[in-house]
Formats: C-alpha cells, sequence, structure tokens
C-alpha cells in the first residue's frame, strides 16, 4: 500500500488529511483575525464618507453627536466652535458612515484662524462620497449662501438638512421652505430634523444609506471616532471654557496637552495601598490678553477649578478611565494670527 492509500485509510479512521488540517487551520486564523464587530452585516453593506458643512451655528456638531449617539463633536451656543476636522463613524447593519465635521464656512477671514478654518471646512469635500449641508428651518443667510456657492462647484451628492424645523410653529411652513431650497440647487435629497430632539434622524441616516457606495467598512465597527484621546481631552477643556466664560473669552484661546499619561494599577509603594488605574492630564490653556486670564481663572480660581471638575467628568464617561486634570493658564499673544503659532498648536 501506498503513502496515499495509507493517507486514505488514515482519514477514514477519522484523523484529518494533512491538507484538510491546513485548510481548517486557515479559517480559523481567518476568524479569529476578523472583528467579530462585522459579523451579521448586510450583503449589500454600505461604506463611505459623509461631510457635514454649513455656515457656523447652525448645529453641525450637534448633528453628528446625535446620529452617533455619542457626544464627539464639542458644541456651544458661540459661531466657529469647531476649529478641526473630525471624523465620528457610524456603524450599523447597513452601513458605515464616516462624517466629517467640519468647521463653519463663513466669509469674514480676519486672522489667519479663520482663514484655516475655511479652508479646513473646503478640503473636507475632497474624495467624499456625499455632503450633509446643513441650515436652519427659518433662516436664511449670506454664509449659506456661500457654502451653497461651494458646493455647487463641485459635482457631488448633496442632502440638504433642514435644522431645528421643532422650533416653526407652524409645521406647514417648511413646505415652502423645502420649495425654496430645492428650486436653488439640484440636491438629492431633502430631510428635515430636529438634531437637538432626536427627530427624524431615523429618517435621516436611511437617506444616507442610500446614497453611499456599496463597500466593506473602513474602520473597525466598535470604532466611533479616528481622533486620539489627547485630541478629544483638548476640545472638552476647550468647551467647558467656552460654555463658562459666556461671550468675556469669545475666541482667543486653545488648549494644549502638555502630558497624557496612563499609569496601570498598582500597590502605592509609600503607603502599601492599592491603587487604581488612571490617565494624569496635564493641559495649558492659553488666551490673548492678560484680562482673558483672569477671567479664564475666575475669582479666587472658582471657575478654572469648575471647568476642570467637568472637563474630567466629561473624559471619564468618554473615555471610560480614572482621569487626573491639571490645568494652567497662560498668555501668548498674537497666537490666533500667527501662522508658526497655529501650526504647533495643531491648527
Amino acid at each position: 500500500m501506498n503513502l496515499s492509500q495509507d493517507n486514505t485509510d488514515i482519514t477514514n479512521d477519522g484523523i484529518a488529511h494533512s491538507e484538510d488540517v491546513t485548510s481548517e487551520n486557515d479559517i480559523a486564523i481567518e476568524e479569529f483575525f476578523s472583528p467579530s464587530s462585522h459579523k451579521g452585516m448586510a450583503d449589500n453593506f454600505k461604506t463611505g464618507y459623509v461631510a457635514i458643512v454649513g455656515r457656523p451655528n447652525v448645529g453641525k456638531s450637534t448633528l453628528m453627536n446625535h446620529l452617533l449617539g455619542q457626544k464627539l463633536s464639542i458644541t456651544s451656543r458661540k459661531p466657529q466652535t469647531t476649529r478641526h476636522r473630525i471624523h465620528g463613524i457610524l456603524s450599523n447593519h447597513e452601513m458605515q458612515a464616516v462624517f466629517v465635521d467640519t468647521p463653519g464656512i463663513h466669509r469674514n477671514e480676519v486672522r489667519a484662524i479663520n482663514e484655516r478654518m475655511n479652508k479646513a471646512a473646503v478640503s473636507a469635500l475632497v474624495d467624499v462620497d456625499l455632503v450633509l449641508f446643513v441650515v436652519d428651518s427659518d433662516q436664511w443667510r449670506d454664509d449659506d449662501l456661500l457654502t451653497l456657492q461651494k458646493l455647487g462647484e463641485t459635482d457631488l451628492t448633496v442632502v440638504l438638512v433642514i435644522n431645528k424645523s421643532d422650533t416653526l410653529k407652524d409645521k406647514g411652513s417648511v413646505l415652502p421652505l423645502i420649495e425654496t431650497f430645492n428650486a436653488s440647487f439640484d440636491f438629492a435629497d431633502i430631510v428635515p430634523v430636529s438634531a437637538l430632539k432626536n427627530q427624524n434622524l431615523d429618517r435621516l441616516e436611511e437617506v444616507i444609506a442610500s446614497h453611499l457606495p456599496v463597500a466593506a467598512p473602513i474602520y473597525d465597527t466598535e470604532q466611533i471616532t479616528d481622533r486620539s484621546e489627547r485630541f478629544l481631552a483638548s476640545e472638552i477643556i476647550r468647551e467647558k471654557i467656552m460654555r463658562s466664560s459666556g461671550d468675556e473669552v469669545p475666541y482667543d484661546l486653545t488648549v494644549q496637552i502638555d502630558a497624557f499619561k496612563d499609569e496601570p494599577a498598582h500597590t502605592d509603594p509609600k503607603t502599601g495601598r492599592p491603587r487604581k488605574a488612571c490617565t494624569f492630564i496635564d493641559a495649558t490653556i492659553y488666551v490673548e490678553r492678560s484680562g482673558q486670564k483672569a477671567i479664564v481663572i475666575g475669582d479666587k480660581g472658582q471657575r478654572i477649578k469648575q471647568v476642570g471638575m467637568d472637563a474630567r467628568k466629561d473624559m471619564e464617561q468618554l473615555f471610560d478611565k480614572k482621569i487626573m486634570l491639571t490645568l494652567w493658564v497662560k498668555v501668548k499673544r498674537g497666537w490666533s494670527d500667527d501662522e508658526r503659532a497655529l501650526t504647533s498648536l495643531g491648527y
């Protein structure tokens, strides 16, 4: 009996052929390294980049946050709160939409930072599969027209999202508004929503999926952003200052993370007591004038103390770990109009 016959007999006795073993191992290895979250996806799974554009303070960041079900992009009532392009990743059974939350497009490029924000917003339109153009339900301004002009220079698919539709006293008044918008641009779809109250967002998700190409996920479906924890920490701190300082420190501040150190759980060598895992974050808040430094610090340091407490709470919820946060406030005159300073600060 030759070797091949011996192998056949062994196989018949219940021992797998060597080629079968190799094949089964390959399958097992492939399954092990395949993201488990990819299982159960629709056959015609859709994936693509979705830019969220519009004028400042129209609700772009709020819309992305509520679509994700996770606060990722900072918000405040002040225009131009968003300064950077931020990717938020929404994955479900049918699609993965990678949202690009952009700074608001505006006409007044007074300082270098305004120019960079406009460039960031416009550059987000490169290589995206879909654009969500967000407008207020009851307001049409010059910056809306500017954004529409920028979109008209592309051949992108654009969905008009009429935000804050819940504020309309007469719900029927949204129909002539839709007709007006539709006459000004060839929109692929028009969807009225209320981002803040989660109204009609399911419909918007359906519309988004209908316009994305069939493709495998770009990111692991458990991932919600491509931004680092350092970046998100700096944005959370900046939001808390903007919310607490009212109009006293409008845009003349930025935050730099100086240290971000993860410390594992351990026994304190001095006391012998167990210490939980913790992340230590040191951050510097830069303002442009001495008077602004005093405002950020507050009377007897109360404002900066509250900012630290609120920021730490949000970080612990987002990062799911204990945070120790130390804040410093320094004056860096003219940083928002200094190209080298903007580059060093990540703009």
